[in-house]
């Protein structure tokens, strides 16, 4: 059946979406909200209008995007924008269907009983379901010089390539990613859980937070790793209760089902759904494409490119490995694959428990290095030989040699035997490295090992030291 939608009706819906027109401010649900600390930053992009480019608001399901651009309206309205300039339309709204996003415009200026197209500004909500949406809005752009477009959309990686493929210049991408442990911390308004302190690095002191109550900031980090990826989650007892329903229902399965399908004209979800699977359940663990195809029964020649779909749907994250003196593979046989949010473990499988040894080392993994994927410029790689590994390495790309080192343990047993951290001292020896970070599971103290300094400090705190830098340098 065939619905012909009047434009009286598209009109309508266009003033519906748009409360503060006749209100002043935007829904009270929203207002009540609390801002994400990221906001601090988008906001600056939203307010700068020297510049004649559009904002290109993206980011993983459920992280806020929405409530974010509602926010800034009320900043905007806030800091005396008249809300009569302010338009908002949410794209994938089947009212929309098939209207070009210089007509929503165009619509939503008669709907206000304005006559001229200049200083508004414009929010497209969900910009992926519109085909050719970077074009749209380059031509936006490049038409309306005089009004400000900021559009979202969730399958982030594609939207950055589409807009850096037909945008150069006219666009500015900004990610947002789930929440760091440091926004969980701070939305639980815990951060008298932490005090400023002091960690000697590379023979400086630099600061850094510790806990003044390890075992219940442990507690939190467990409930982030399991839950905390997610703002709305982390208020819901009932949402805990059940992840497999809100996290994998509202998130994966909507990514597997619509939005990679959609973009990417997959036609055997099951596939990819059985590839993810495995990743999950594995994450932080190393792969080779011959493993994943046995391990999910998809045919090898597909992995490479599903891997690829996940990634842009920052569902995974694929790190490169590096040989012992820290030099990149050119083949690339071996890789490791992480969840980008650990709250996915917990809503495919089952939350994790703190005594969980055997699955808390690989989540704590996860979740470390999702904190350092929020940074815009740094690679992350992984160091395996013969007979080592090494976590986490620094590659300094202009000598393209090791510049630091760290190994992920959620343990308290190496702080009494750390030479038993052969590998970790192999790397640093061969790479000259005089210094090195080992985590923890409370324990906060520094050891000279042959020369070497190895520091170990808490993986929550670590965390939330992470997450707070990488805020830290965006403002």
């Amino acid at each position: 059946m065939i619905y012909n939608i009047s434009k009286s009706q598209v009109l309508q819906r266009i003033k519906f979406e748009n409360y503060w027109w006749s209100h002043g401010h935007v829904e009270e649900d929203y207002k009540c909200m609390q801002r994400r600390l990221y906001f601090n930053v988008f906001k600056n992009y939203v307010f700068e209008t020297d510049v004649n480019r559009a904002l290109v608001l993206m980011g993983p399901r459920r992280v806020g995007k929405t409530v974010m651009l509602h926010h800034s309206v009320q900043e905007l309205i806030d800091k005396g924008v008249n809300p009569q300039k302010i338009i908002f339309i949410t794209v994938e709204n089947p009212v929309y269907n098939n209207i070009s996003l210089e007509e929503l415009f165009q619509y939503a200026v008669e709907a206000l009983g304005h006559h001229e197209y200049k200083n508004f500004y414009v929010f497209f909500d969900e910009i992926q379901y519109l085909k050719d949406w970077e074009v749209h809005l380059k031509t936006l752009v490049d038409t309306y010089k005089h009004t400000k477009f900021i559009v979202s959309g969730s399958a982030a990686a594609a939207l950055k390539f589409k807009s850096n493929e037909s945008g150069a210049g006219r666009f500015t991408d900004f990610l947002l990613p789930p929440l760091t442990f440091y926004e969980y911390i701070h939305i639980n308004k815990l951060g008298h859980l932490l005090k400023e302190s002091q960690i000697e690095w590379h023979d400086k002191k630099l600061p850094f937070f510790e806990s003044i109550d390890q075992q219940l900031l442990n507690e939190h980090f467990v409930k982030y790793i399991n839950f905390g990826g997610y703002p709305e989650i982390i208020f819901s007892e009932t949402m805990q209760q059940n992840p497999g329903r809100f996290i994998k229902q509202d998130i994966v399965d909507k990514v597997m089902l619509r939005d990679l399908p959609s973009l990417y004209g997959i036609k055997d979800v099951q596939e990819l759904n059985s590839l993810f699977t495995s990743i999950c359940f594995n994450t932080a663990n190393e792969f080779d494409y011959e493993q994943l195809s046995k391990n999910s029964g998809v045919k090898k020649h597909l992995i490479k490119t599903y891997i690829e779909y996940l990634a842009s749907a920052f569902l995974i994250k694929k790190i490169n490995k590096v040989d012992q003196s820290g030099k990149v593979f050119k083949r690339e046989s071996k890789f490791k694959l992480y969840l980008s949010n650990p709250s996915l473990y917990a809503a495919l499988f089952a939350p994790v428990q703190i005594t969980d040894d055997d699955k808390m080392g690989n989540m704590v993994e996860t979740a470390i290095f999702s904190q350092w994927m929020h940074r815009d410029t740094f690679r992350p790689y992984y160091a395996r030989w013969n007979n080592g590994e090494v976590d986490m390495v620094g590659i300094d790309q202009a000598r393209l040699k090791p510049n630091w080192a760290l190994e992920i343990k959620w343990s308290n047993r190496f702080v009494k035997k750390p030479k038993s951290l052969k590998s970790l001292m192999s790397f640093c020896q061969q790479n000259n490295l005089k210094s090195a970070l080992v985590t923890t599971i409370s324990e906060k103290t520094i050891q000279n090992i042959e020369g070497i300094d190895i520091q170990f400090v808490p993986s929550a705190t670590y965390a939330y030291n992470v997450g707070k830098k990488t805020l830290d340098n965006k403002n």
